[in-house]
């Protein structure tokens, strides 16, 4: 029993993959990947120093608990019957695959910021999350008004 998901960039499943066993909800992955964003991390579709990142975040988050796997998407289970799999770019969930339940929408964002950047060896602190996240907001309002002219 778990929480499972598995986080690659490539519907192919040829990409590396991640495998989480627990805390594989979308609110929660949104969350992990949202907060390599803010470190300014180079995603995993431009290089494998990015999956390292993420990687590294995750298992920060989980602690000495072995939570996380790692291998090509494909050799992972990723129709695992609770989160499926997420497509990602740019830090961003794009698609989806093999979700058979309804999304998960526990945990409030901040929240969950919170709870994986104090667990980080340097946490970046509240306020700087939130001048980060008010950033990325005004980011994507300017790109949603280019995109209407």
């Amino acid at each position: 029993m778990g929480n499972r998901a598995v986080i690659t960039t490539r519907k192919d499943l040829k990409e590396i993959g991640i495998y989480l066993h627990w805390n594989g909800g979308r609110d929660s992955v949104t969350a992990f990947l949202l907060y390599c964003k803010i470190k300014g991390f180079r995603s995993p579709e431009q290089d494998n120093y990015g999956w390292a990142y993420l990687c590294t975040i995750i298992g920060n988050y989980f602690g000495d608990g072995l939570s996380i796997g790692l291998d090509v998407a494909n050799k992972l289970d990723y129709d695992n019957w609770d989160n499926g799999t997420y497509i990602i770019k740019d830090w961003e969930i794009v698609d989806r695959m093999h979700l058979h339940r309804r999304e998960q929408d526990v945990y409030s964002l901040m929240d969950m910021l919170l709870s994986i950047d104090e667990r980080q060896p340097k946490p970046l602190g509240e306020e700087v999350i939130k001048t980060a996240l008010a950033n990325i907001e005004k980011e994507k309002l300017a790109n949603d008004d280019k995109r209407t002219v």
